[in-house]
Parts: structure tokens; sequence; C-alpha cells
């Protein structure tokens, strides 16, 4: 076993660690069950969905650190449950405005500014987008896709990795890693684009909903669990991080991301559980109370 080879401060880390991934999720139960209590049925499922992606990445990393071999698994295992977690973001911000219908009659007559990142935050000379219902339909899509491709993707991946044909660290143009790593990297851009124009919409509209620090606590899980896991498998595979026996490089690669990532996702969730509670009566936006009772003024 894995503790079979750890002196006194390495056991002391492992718990700590342990104990830390055991808090988050605990902290994620509390605050399901004040969702189910407080919080309309339209909006639970995609709050708790967010909200899981924290203690979600934090256990499988858990599970990495303590079997090693399981690494592979718990890696697509957290990226698939994020991907879903990004079309959730986008789907939370829409219901955020009350739904699709009353965020296209807030917007009839806007427009998305598509000149945005990930994509195209540099193409300032892009035409804005009119917002309607064929528009919106788009933006969800550009999310679903990595929903529907990225466990496809996973489970080509296995089956190449049972067949020899897939090393997660060789990234040699004949290996298969670096075509699927490219692809993903591209449907990962593509999903993060319509996030983006939406948040770019809607934040001035959702200030008062705490859009800001909602969207930041999501960019950090983004940015922790793909970039920095990214920088940290390169400077393995460069050497640059040593080996120590009998670990690898990549191994002692691996240990150092999990690591990091339970700690990092542990205060996220302790973060996301002060963000995302608000009192009942502060979950309809005013504007939006204001528009449908003058609606049911004006109906005889």
């Amino acid at each position: 076993s894995v503790s079979a080879g750890l002196d006194l401060p390495g056991i002391f880390l492992f718990a700590i660690l342990t104990l830390m991934t055991l808090i988050a999720n605990l902290v994620f139960i509390e605050e399901v069950v004040y969702i189910y209590r407080k919080i309309p049925s339209s909006k639970r499922s995609v709050i708790i969905w967010i909200n899981a992606a924290a203690p979600v990445i934090a256990t499988t990393s858990c599970i990495g650190m303590w079997i090693p071999r399981s690494t592979m698994f718990t890696d697509f295992t957290a990226a698939v449950f994020f991907a879903t977690v990004i079309h959730k973001f986008l789907m939370m911000m829409i219901k955020e405005c009350g739904g699709e219908k009353l965020l296209l009659r807030r917007f009839e007559n806007g427009r998305f500014k598509i000149s945005t990142g990930p994509c195209c935050c540099c193409c300032l000379c892009l035409p804005r987008v009119r917002i309607t219902r064929r528009t919106l339909f788009w933006l969800k899509l550009g999310t679903f896709q990595f929903v529907f491709l990225r466990p496809m993707l996973m489970f080509l991946s296995v089956v190449l990795w049972t067949n020899g044909n897939y090393t997660l660290y060789n990234f040699s143009p004949k290996g298969a890693a670096i075509w699927i790593s490219c692809f993903v990297g591209v449907l990962t851009i593509i999903a993060l684009w319509p996030v983006g124009i939406m948040f770019q919409q809607v934040r001035t509209l959702l200030i008062c909903k705490k859009i800001i620090p909602k969207f930041a606590l999501y960019q950090f899980i983004l940015i922790l669990n793909h970039l920095q896991a990214a920088i940290i498998n390169i400077l393995a595979m460069q050497r640059i991080i040593p080996c120590a026996p009998p670990l690898s490089s990549s191994a002692r690669g691996a240990y150092i991301t999990q690591q990091l990532l339970i700690m990092e996702m542990f205060l996220i969730t302790l973060i996301s559980r002060v963000v995302y509670r608000r009192r009942y009566d502060d979950l309809d936006l005013p504007e939006c109370t204001a528009e449908e009772a003058g609606d049911n003024k004006q109906t005889p």
C-alpha cells in the first residue's frame, strides 16, 4: 500500500489532506440540504452541480493520491464532471435572469458581444450578435457539445490505454495522447466561449446575485484543474521535478498536482458555501418581480 512506504511526516500529510477532503464533502452535503430547503426547484439542480465541482475534484484527487494506479481514471472523471459544470454554469446564468423567456424579453433589443475570451478576445472587429432564441440555442449547444464529446474521448482513451496505445505522459507525435489532448483543448475553448459571452451580457444585471464572485470561483476551478495540472505535468516530463525513488518524475508530478488540488478545492468549497448562500427572499431580482407584477395588473 501507499502508506507502507511513507515516513511519519508523509503519513501526517496524507491524513490532513484526507481530512480536508472529508470536511469538503460534509460542507457540500450541508449545502445541498440548505438548497433543497430554501431554493426553488427550478434552480436546485444547476446550483448543486456547480457547488459539487470542488468536492468532486478533491475526492478524485484524494483517491488518486492513495491509489496511484487510478490516477488516469480519477483525472478523467474530474474532467468529465467539470465539463458538465461548464454547461450548468451557463444554464444558471439564464435561470438567474428569470429563465429564457424573461431573458429574451429583457434583452429583446440587445446584442451579444462575441469578441470575448477565450476564443476571440483579440478580435475586437467582430460584429455584435442579436439576442434571440436561436443565438441562445447556439450558446447552449456550444457548452453541451463538451458534455457529450468529453466522455466519448475518455472512453476512447481508456480503450487505447488498455491496448497499450495510450500513455498519459507520452506526447510524441506518434502517440495518441497528443492528438486527443489537442482535440480536447479545442473543445474546451469552444465550450468556455459561450459562458464568457453570457457573463459579459448579464454581469451588471446579476451583480446583486454575486455573479462576479461566482464566475471567479468557476474560473479558479478551471485554471487549477486544467492549467495548473498541465504545467506540473510538463515540468515533470522535462525532469525539472526530479524523481525520488521509488517515485518517477511523472509520479511525483501527479502527487504534487493531487495534493495541491485537495487543498485548493477545500478552500473553494468553503468560499462557495458563503457565496451561494442567500436568504430565500433575495432569490428573485427586484426588476423581474416588478415586471411580473406589472404584467399581472395589465391582464384583464
